[in-house]
């Protein structure tokens, strides 16, 4: 079954791996009921390509910011620059930023600084951020509570326990889910799609990772991420229109998107 027309989901179709067919992908979207797209950059190039390929499609809009993977690199200059980008009109939010303990690619310390860094930026901005957490739950909940974003912020890929979720709503944070979810050892994304209220969750794809069973193993894409709906629709015991519409809902009201 397909979503309703106005479905919108976040995700990604800026890599390279997508140059040869972007355009049939954009087109299964398309044809799984997705009408609007939202890039997220993760460096200061691939930020740019978001912001590019927003303004060629009316249906796509960008989010900018520097991967914690990649914070080792980031300069003055090149926030500077993300700056600059974050004040184009389908520029609506700052992101992919936060803290991943698990890789460690970039010093900690750095990654904090970075982190901390553009949650300030996104609120000179006037942007929501977008944050990636991984193994690193305790810093990222003091540096936000320290550092607060001002325009609001979404869990990207929520895969922590329901415990640090109940904290993170209360505060008034948006969580998205996205293929783990369907794999048959997830475990606390489950208990906490199952108890995430209808209006604090929205899914995603994050391709051309993170690819939803049952096309597990191959390059993910945008209109794959109908299985995390209908995912979502057997846990929370709601029909796969209704979820649908909810996240529709839940992104355009975060993100700040009409129409």
């Amino acid at each position: 079954r397909r979503p309703p027309r106005s479905t919108l989901f976040p995700y990604t179709t800026l890599f390279r791996s997508f140059d040869s067919d972007r355009e049939q992908v954009i087109r299964r979207a398309r044809d799984a009921g997705i009408t609007k797209i939202i890039n997220i950059g993760y460096d200061l190039p691939s930020s740019e390509r978001a912001v590019e390929l927003a303004m060629k499609y009316d249906s796509m809009y960008a989010a900018v910011g520097i991967h914690p993977h990649d914070a080792k690199g980031c300069t003055d200059e090149i926030l500077g620059k993300l700056e600059r980008l974050a004040q184009n009109p389908k520029v609506i939010a700052w992101g992919e930023i936060g803290l991943d303990y698990y890789r460690d690619l970039s010093p900690r310390e750095v990654q904090r600084q970075v982190f901390i860094q553009q949650i300030e930026l996104a609120n000179e901005a006037g942007l929501p951020i977008i944050i990636h957490n991984r193994d690193a739950h305790g810093d990222i909940l003091q540096i936000i509570k320290k550092h607060k974003p001002e325009y609001g912020g979404l869990f990207h890929s929520y895969s922590g326990s329901w415990e640090m979720a109940k904290q993170l709503l209360k505060d008034g944070y948006y969580l998205s889910f996205s293929g783990p979810l369907t794999y048959k050892n997830a475990r606390h994304s489950v208990e906490v799609a199952i108890n995430v209220p209808e209006d604090r969750f929205v899914v995603e794809t994050d391709c051309p990772y993170l690819t939803p069973e049952p096309y597990r193993g191959q390059r993910n894409e945008p209109a794959y991420v109908c299985e995390v709906v209908k995912k979502i629709a057997e846990l929370k015991g709601l029909s796969y229109e209704k979820v649908a519409e909810l996240s529709t809902r839940n992104a355009k009201e975060f993100f700040k998107i009409h129409g």
